[in-house]
């Protein structure tokens, strides 16, 4: 009988010390799910920004502002102008 009632406390130690370390890990777990969600938020609103940094960077307007000011370029005079056909993909 004492070898029996041995034998169950080393089990019930091993469940509670099986237990205490699986909560252990799943807080661990979840805090580092957190930083991760974090980080992703934050990555989502870098992205979002660039996103609206590159479309002001690409507005037509401002290209051709740069391309006439500073490059000292003009839109070609109309015989200089030629229409190629489209050839479409094959």
């Amino acid at each position: 009988m004492l070898r029996v009632n041995l034998l169950l406390l080393a089990v019930l130690v091993a469940c509670g010390l099986s237990l205490v370390t699986s909560r252990h890990q799943a807080r661990t777990l979840f805090v580092e799910l957190e930083r991760e969600q974090t980080k992703a938020r934050g990555y989502e609103i870098e992205f979002g920004q660039l996103q609206l940094e590159q479309s002001t960077w690409a507005m037509p307007a401002r290209v051709e502002k740069i391309a006439r000011e500073q490059l000292k370029m003009t839109l070609p005079l109309p015989g200089r102008v030629e229409m190629v056909p489209g050839g479409g993909a094959r």
